[in-house]
């Protein structure tokens, strides 16, 4: 029976990461753009006033470009296709990452239970932290791949290295280290997991306890319970991407190519000395975009495979 429940997590998981992952390609890929150092930045001049003799001083600034205007960039010089770059490692990767990270959080949940108070806080966040960990170890070459095709930037109707291209290129130019550039970041990026499913968890459980005290209360989940599901899980990586968004713009920079970027904490301090703090946060609003209802996708179809599955066994 053990096996079984292992197994449905891993086919409920790898389901509803290879939807979200279709829905909201286009979306990563102008968050990664935006994260990246290659970004073209505007140049303007700045008055700053309160000089010695009374004057304005003028200097030299940059502006970022918006999501409107990367966007714009994309589809007039290569095409509305490059919004789909990476998709192929990325339905390699999404489905058997979200497979393993929801078995590996179901299985040490149920091991947490024994150890903490049943479905506590510490019981989420520690299941939530070792999931993400094995996960994240297993799966970063191919998300390292994604990123470098993502990154790709070729004239409409130029010839792009497909996944394996890119990847023979790293392991030619980099060797086998280099399918492991930004896995710091990703270890850092745990926190975001924790804090999701944290809050998921707690909302999740106030939900089931509003049902079961409401006249009518019932044990069986309807389809506002699950509209109620998404909800939660979008408040939840909302907050949790906003908290913990800088580790996604170092681990970008990481798996740059060629880049002077070599170690988490130095591209931290590098990306705060030359471009300050708002650069940590470059890439947010699409992310935001991508990541809200991605995950609710993503936790609305694990919780109704998991719901259907089980009912009919």
């Amino acid at each position: 029976m053990a096996q079984k429940d292992t197994l449905l997590h891993l086919f409920a998981g790898g389901c509803s990461g290879t939807v979200g992952a279709i829905v909201t390609c286009p979306l990563e890929v102008l968050k990664t753009r935006l994260q990246s150092s290659g970004l073209a930045l505007r140049p303007v001049f700045q008055v700053q006033m309160g000089s010695l003799s009374g004057t304005g001083v003028i200097r030299p600034g940059t502006v970022t470009p918006g999501l409107l205007q990367v966007l714009r960039s994309i589809l007039e010089k290569e095409g509305p296709r490059s919004l789909f770059r990476g998709l192929g490692p990325n339905l390699v990767g999404v489905a058997p990452s979200r497979a393993i990270y929801f078995a590996a959080y179901s299985k040490s949940k149920e091991t947490l239970n024994g150890v903490f108070a049943p479905n506590s806080g510490p019981v989420h966040m520690s299941a939530a932290g070792f999931a993400a960990f094995v996960t994240n170890s297993m799966m970063n070459p191919i998300w390292m791949v994604k990123t470098r095709m993502q990154l790709e930037k070729k004239a409409r109707g130029e010839k792009k290295m497909n996944a394996l291209q890119v990847a023979r290129y790293v392991y030619r130019t980099e060797g086998m280290r280099g399918f492991y550039r930004g896995l710091t970041a990703s270890y850092a990026g745990i926190s975001e997991t924790m804090i999701c499913f944290l809050i998921y968890e707690t909302l999740k459980k106030r939900l089931a306890e509003g049902r079961y005290n409401s006249p009518n209360g019932s044990s069986e989940k309807v389809a506002s319970d699950f509209l109620g599901l998404m909800l939660a899980a979008a408040f939840s990586k909302g907050c949790a991407s906003c908290i913990a968004y800088p580790h996604e713009v170092i681990r970008t920079r990481l798996r740059e190519e060629g880049s002077k970027y070599k170690y988490f904490f130095q591209t931290g301090r590098l990306i705060a000395v030359e471009e300050g703090y708002p650069a940590f946060y470059r890439g947010l609003v699409p992310q935001l975009i991508r990541q809200i209802p991605n995950t609710a996708i993503v936790l609305f179809t694990y919780e109704l495979l998991i719901h259907v599955l089980a009912e009919s066994k």
